[in-house]
């Protein structure tokens, strides 16, 4: 995932580690095939701003709602 940590580097943001990428991927799948698959990149946006606001939050406590509510 050499271009995900170049993207992050590029935006100044932490890349993510493989626990992270593998939730992230969990979650976008149960997304498109629960919801529906046009609805994951807007999930995932939102799941990002959620981080951001709660400061202190890990991208793993948010993606374990986002599952809960899948």
């Amino acid at each position: 995932m050499e271009w995900l940590e170049e993207l992050a580097a590029t935006l100044g943001v932490p890349p993510l580690t493989e626990a992270e990428a593998e939730a992230i991927l969990a979650v976008s799948r149960e997304v498109a095939h629960g919801v529906e698959r046009k609805a994951t990149p807007l999930a995932l946006f939102l799941v990002g701003r959620a981080v951001q606001a709660r400061e202190g939050t890990s991208i793993t406590e948010v993606l374990t709602q986002v599952r809960g509510s899948v």
